[in-house]
């Protein structure tokens, strides 16, 4: 039976007939019959074999009409679930799926039902003219505008539209500084350090300890997020922390934090945990919190309730072994 690298397990692979009339054999793909040749020949079934796999890695579309009668809705509806597929880390979606998919609603809501091969730099520009409209900045704008090119190149690999409607879809420039209506961004600026010092005062230990490793070790956020004693190496004056997962390793690379004598301090007593457990825990920081409301207890413990009691058996946000990345965002799709 033939077989696909997309997988598709609720498609039946239809079967290898005679036709009595012709004396051919024939397939019936999508309500239509495809006449392979003589019934029984090395030809016909050579053929049976190729067209069915191609009808199976098309998803169960009829090869004929993939070129010439796909809409953009559905090669939208393609390209995300292929990108949901391509675009993860340690078997999570990441967030640059859902920015892709939210390129793809403008083309859905402005040209969903069009042919995909009747789509060209005139229908992306009145794309880029909504994305305007909408508020989005010109640098977003740009980059979202390739991400729909790129949709058209992987669909022309894919054999869905023809090559030539991306090889159009770039001839469309990119915006430029001050010759458009797209506002511009300024540049982030970093929290002046007045504010972050008055700011670790209302925080929790565990978190303003996160706050200063951070800023003492210029890692990213998720890296402070996922640090554990195994990954930290503490031989030698400076301490070296390999992050497990981060933001460049598809590419290949390894990523390195040097731990000054400053943030060891800070890190230190994180360390004497199981060396597969997360140096910053919520569970640590909600035990601590509790514990410091207790010290200022008022009420003597004979009377009112005591600790462990008076919590929730299901809260919606139990404490977990570890926090979230503050800077990610959800990885839901529209479609």
């Amino acid at each position: 039976m033939p077989t696909s690298s997309f997988s598709n397990r609720s498609l039946r692979v239809p079967k290898y007939r005679r036709h009595r009339a012709s004396g051919q054999a024939v397939v019936t793909l999508n309500g239509k019959d495809h006449y392979l040749g003589k019934w029984k020949s090395a030809a016909s079934r050579a053929a049976y074999q190729q067209l069915t796999s191609q009808w199976l890695a098309n998803g169960g579309r009829d090869p004929d009409l993939e070129i010439h009668g796909i809409t953009l809705v559905e090669v939208i509806a393609k390209y995300v679930r292929y990108a949901k597929s391509y675009y993860r880390k340690d078997g999570k979606i990441t967030r640059e799926a859902t920015i892709i998919a939210d390129a793809l609603r403008v083309v859905n809501e402005l040209y969903g039902r069009t042919l995909a091969n009747e789509f060209g730099p005139l229908a992306l520009k009145v794309v880029r003219d909504h994305m305007i409209h909408k508020g989005w900045s010109r640098k977003y704008i740009n980059k979202q505008i390739d991400r729909i090119r790129r949709m058209f190149k992987w669909a022309a690999g894919e054999e869905i539209v023809s090559a030539s409607i991306y090889d159009s879809l770039r001839c469309v420039p990119g915006l430029r500084r001050g010759r458009s209506e797209a506002i511009e961004t300024c540049p982030v600026q970093p929290v002046s350090e007045s504010v972050v010092q008055v700011t670790l005062t209302h925080l929790p230990e565990v978190v303003s300890d996160m706050v200063r490793f951070q800023r003492l070790t210029g890692c990213r956020p998720s890296e402070v997020c996922n640090v554990r004693p195994v990954d930290v190496d503490t031989k030698g004056d400076i301490w070296q922390y390999g992050p497990a997962i981060h933001k460049t390793q598809h590419y290949g690379r390894q990523r390195v934090v040097f731990i000054g004598p400053k943030a060891q301090d800070v890190l230190r007593k994180y360390l004497l945990r199981p060396a597969e457990s997360f140096c910053f825990s919520p569970v640590d920081s909600e035990r601590k919190r509790r514990e410091a409301q207790h010290e200022i207890r008022k009420t003597p413990s004979s009377c009112g309730n005591f600790p462990g009691s008076n919590r929730k058996l299901k809260p919606k946000r139990p404490p977990r072994n570890r926090y979230d990345d503050p800077n990610a965002k959800s990885t839901k799709t529209w479609i």
